[in-house]
This record gives structure tokens, C-alpha cells and sequence, in this order.
């Protein structure tokens, strides 16, 4: 697989931007209501240690055999980021693990499933043969956002969390444009 990097996205609300170290300093307030992490564990984390984070991401993966992608997701009307979305693709594997989390105060408008969309649409474009994501089994918005990415739930299990799988790109070709 040739080089893999986080490009501009856009889809009809969102533009989907590679992340940045420099977004740290908003993001810290985005991810900061601790009950983001009601499902995944942790807790939020302050600019400070969100910008070391982010500097790691955009470093890239230590694991040459691993590519990160990583976007802030800024919602267009007013421009201030609500979120972000994430793959990490094992080319070797031919799988993109998808990841998202939209801040409290921008839930229950359908920009994670938007956002993610337009990532596995984004996705369709590369060789990757499987989209997996893991969602906590009390995590309705969650499973739904998976589902609306056309994933479907699994048997398999990790970290007490539901596996859900589909062939590359599903549910997302039409949904992104490049910028």
C-alpha cells in the first residue's frame, strides 16, 4: 500500500481536517465533560497532555506495519471543532479500525454518524477488504453510528467490547468529497 495520510474531508455540515497538535488547546474543552468516557474508561485529559497526545499521533505509529489516521471534525455553521474521528489500518491485515467521539454538547445530531460516514467513504478508496470498530454493548449511539456505516455486529468480543465488521468502505461512498 502506498503512503496512507489523513486528507481534507467535507460532507454536507462537517469538514473533517488531519489533526493537528495545534487543535489540542480546543479540543481539551470539546473532550472534557467526563461522561465522554463513560464507555471507553479514562478521563479527559487537559491541553497540556492532549497537545503531548496529539504530537504522538501525528508522529505516526511506531509499528511501521500500522498507519494512524487521525481528523478533528469541525462543525461548518459557527467552525469550531466538535470531534474527532480516527483509522488505524494494518494493511497486512487489509482492516481499518474505525474510531469517533463527538463532544457532549454537539450529541444526538447525527455528527458522529456523518463523520464517520465520510471516513469509511474516504476508506472505500484505499485497499482496505474489512471496516471493524468496537463498541461497548450499552452503547446505543455508538452502535448505531456503526451501523449506519453498514457494519454489523459480531460474536467476538475484546475488552468487553462488540466487534463489528463490514467490507471496506461500506456505507460511506456517497456520503465525502475530498477537499
Amino acid at each position: 500500500m502506498p503512503a496512507v495520510r489523513p486528507v481534507a474531508l467535507a460532507t454536507g455540515r462537517l469538514d473533517l481536517l488531519p489533526l493537528l497538535p495545534a487543535h489540542a488547546a480546543e479540543m481539551a474543552s470539546v473532550l472534557a465533560d467526563p461522561a465522554l468516557y463513560a464507555f471507553t474508561g479514562g478521563a479527559p485529559l487537559g491541553p497540556e497532555a492532549l497537545l503531548a497526545r496529539y504530537e504522538r499521533l501525528c508522529a505516526g505509529s511506531p509499528d511501521p506495519a500500522v498507519v494512524w489516521a487521525n481528523w478533528v471534525v469541525r462543525l461548518r455553521a459557527g467552525g469550531g471543532l466538535v470531534g474527532t474521528v480516527q483509522a488505524t489500518l494494518t494493511p497486512a491485515r487489509d482492516v481499518a479500525e474505525l474510531a469517533w467521539v463527538i463532544g457532549a454538547p454537539w450529541q444526538g445530531r447525527g455528527f458522529a454518524t456523518e463523520a464517520a460516514r465520510a471516513l469509511a467513504g474516504w476508506l472505500s478508496g484505499l485497499p482496505v477488504g474489512r471496516l471493524v470498530a468496537h463498541v461497548h454493548p450499552g452503547h446505543a449511539a455508538s452502535a448505531a453510528v456503526a451501523a449506519a456505516c453498514g457494519l454489523h455486529p459480531t460474536p467476538y468480543r475484546q475488552d468487553g467490547e462488540v466487534r463489528w465488521e463490514a467490507g471496506g468502505g461500506a456505507g460511506g461512498e456517497d456520503a465525502v468529497r475530498q477537499r
